[in-house]
């Protein structure tokens, strides 16, 4: 069984006890989140799919720990102006577990 969920705008594949990388959630580990924007859940044979959520579709995760990516290092350089610039970026995560799917 899986499901289709939408959380903090982007789309994710949950599957009982698949671990998910999420933007960084303002939450201390153990907490439990219940997703109700849930796109799709397939059951093996059957399929549910919501028009835009299924009604009554809830997907339970649980928050794992934080940590920051590796760093994305941006150039810019203009050729005979003297002009570079080094930028770098680290972008925050957080992990979570989902821990069930539940179907109305």
């Amino acid at each position: 069984m899986y499901a289709l969920v939408e959380y903090m705008g982007k789309q994710f594949k949950a599957e009982k006890g698949a671990i998910l990388q999420v933007d960084k959630l303002d939450a201390e580990k153990g907490t439990a989140i219940d997703i109700d924007s849930v796109l799709l859940v397939s059951d093996g044979d059957k399929i549910s799919v919501g028009s835009p959520y299924v009604k009554g579709a809830k997907v339970k995760i649980i928050v794992e720990d934080s940590f920051r990516d590796k760093k994305v290092l941006v150039l810019k350089y203009k050729s005979k102006k003297d002009y570079h610039r080094l930028i770098g970026h680290r972008q925050q995560y957080t992990n979570v577990r989902v821990e069930d799917i539940v179907v109305a």
